[in-house]
């Protein structure tokens, strides 16, 4: 077969995306997923892609993605999500000690998705959603929240070691 591919929104940033999804009617929910457009739940796994670590990773994306909802911070924030960092960490589940995953959680705040903030939780919400990962998804111990800046802010330090003389 002598077919050509034709990839028109390949080019596309996630606002772009968004926008022509609007126009296009597709259904609202749809066009404001977190994270959208984006890859499958396999990129959010570090380390072999098993059916646990996609498992987890599915359930406490749901817990995390269902919170922020019943919170009105969906359409706040711009994209968020769970990843595992495929690494096991101790934990404490009534009398005894347990290992099980460490998962990561995302939020930012974005116009543009080449730049991006972390979403500003309050303390009480972020301790609800990890308690109820921790209880919830079998396999996690550990939750940590992800808020670094994209693109990553790196500083000298030997600035910042002049900069704190200077301030003595």
């Amino acid at each position: 077969m002598h077919l050509k591919l034709i990839e028109s929104l390949h080019e596309l940033f996630k606002d772009e995306v968004r926008e022509l999804g609007t126009q296009l009617g597709i259904p609202e929910q749809l066009v404001w997923r977190h994270p959208f457009p984006g890859p499958g739940l396999a990129i959010r796994i570090i380390g072999e892609v098993t059916e646990e670590q996609l498992r987890i990773v599915r359930e406490a994306d749901k817990i995390f993605i269902d919170e922020i909802r019943a919170a009105g911070l969906y359409r706040k924030i711009s994209q968020a999500y769970a990843a595992s960092l495929g690494v096991k960490a101790v934990g404490v589940m009534g009398d005894k000690r347990v290992h099980g995953f460490i998962v990561a959680l995302r939020a930012v705040v974005t116009t543009d998705f080449m730049t991006a903030e972390a979403f500003d939780f309050e303390r009480s919400f972020r301790s609800k959603v990890n308690t109820k990962i921790v209880n919830e998804v079998d396999g996690i111990t550990r939750v940590m929240w992800d808020d670094t800046t994209k693109p990553l802010v790196r500083s000298n330090w030997s600035d910042q070691r002049a900069i704190a003389r200077t301030a003595l």
